[in-house]
């Protein structure tokens, strides 16, 4: 049976430098690549209401359709940019934490591969890195992988 490996992407340089090498260890492995993309949803307030009341339902529901369709544009395009047309990797979208998202589809699998920064310093800062938690948490090896620039 062939091992699995989980990767974390969110579109950053960080996330495809991730990518490529669980997809070179998977090779070497014989192993299977899922790429988990999280993705949140904040509802909006409209301005008259001073944020105390959230915008009717189904304008809510059509930003979170067109927030879902974002996710999945920025996972699809990510993995196609990194990897090519032909690539074998599955792709998972979860709604939710992205450090909980990626320790649950890690359960069972035989690494989880993240890279080590995404796409928000701010919400690094306030609620800490995704990777340091992945590495406290996860159900399995973690590899944190760190995106080198590109050089001249």
């Amino acid at each position: 049976m062939p091992g699995r490996i989980v990767v974390g992407i969110d579109g950053s340089e960080h996330a495809a430098a991730a990518l490529r090498w669980a997809v070179e260890e998977a090779a070497l492995r014989g192993a299977t690549v899922e790429a988990v993309h999280a993705w949140s949803y904040v509802p909006v307030t409209t301005p008259a209401d001073s944020g105390l009341v959230p915008m009717a339902w189904t304008e809510s529901a059509d930003v979170l359709e067109a927030t879902q369709h974002a996710a999945e544009r920025i996972a699809s395009e990510q993995v196609r940019d990194v990897l090519g047309d032909d690539h074998g990797v599955t792709v998972s979208l979860v709604q939710g934490d992205a450090t909980d998202a990626l320790i649950t589809a890690a359960e069972g699998a035989d690494l989880l591969v993240v890279g080590n920064r995404g796409r928000g310093a701010l919400a690094e800062a306030l609620l800490g890195s995704t990777s340091g938690r992945i590495a406290d948490h996860a159900p399995c090896p973690v590899v944190i992988v760190r995106a080198h620039p590109a050089g001249p």
